[in-house]
């Protein structure tokens, strides 16, 4: 059986691996971005459509 491995792309901006490793290039916010926001606000309505969010929550 032959198993492929992918090799990581070489970045075009050597100071996109370092900023990777720290969690992104906006690391050092200490608020959520505002796509963040969204998706979080948007997984909260998914889960209470789907019945899986408690009414105290």
């Amino acid at each position: 059986m032959k198993v492929k491995v992918k090799a990581t792309p070489k970045p075009r901006n050597p100071l996109v691996a370092a900023a990777r490793l720290r969690g992104g290039a906006g690391a050092h916010q200490s608020v959520a971005s505002p796509r963040a926001a969204r998706r979080a606000g948007k997984h909260r309505l998914q889960q209470w459509l789907a019945g899986r969010l408690k009414p105290d929550d």
